[in-house]
């Protein structure tokens, strides 16, 4: 009995080694999003400030479709996700000068959001949806 014990301990162990592993690393991954650039604020702040400068600017119908659109990443992450990807809608927008969000504007900005590897989900989504994303076929290529 004490020999079974003596490997649940050690199993245990492992066990909570590996997920204090897999927690620091997405902590850490945070703390460096975190840390200031060049230019005095950091990844998180200047997502913070993208998304403040062009909250009024969403309609009812283009948050639907953000929603809509970061359904399939797991909900563990999918607030991160969303505020990633409406940064970078908002920086698309101000950098056009736009009034209101559109709809090329989401397209653009959720495809410059996402890494290369996601690009053949969000192609599977944006055609479910039946949206057209020609236009910005270069931009998936280019990532």
């Amino acid at each position: 009995m004490s020999e079974i014990t003596g490997y649940l301990i050690i199993f245990w162990g492992l066990i909570m080694i590996g997920l204090l592993g897999i927690g620091g690393f997405f902590m850490f991954r945070k703390f460096l999003k975190k840390l200031p650039k060049e230019d005095g604020k950091s990844i998180i702040d200047w997502e913070e400030y993208y998304v403040d400068q062009t909250i009024h600017m969403w309609g009812k119908e283009e948050k639907k479709l953000l929603n809509d659109l970061v359904e399939p990443v797991p909900q563990l992450f999918r607030d991160v996700a969303k505020q990633k990807i409406a940064a970078k809608i908002g920086e698309v927008a101000l950098q056009r000068r736009r009034k209101k969000i559109t709809l090329d504007v989401i397209v653009e900005g959720y495809i410059l959001a996402t890494p290369k590897r996601d690009h053949k989900f969000l192609v599977k989504r944006l055609n479910e949806k039946q949206i057209d994303f020609s236009p910005y076929e270069h931009l998936l290529e280019k990532q």
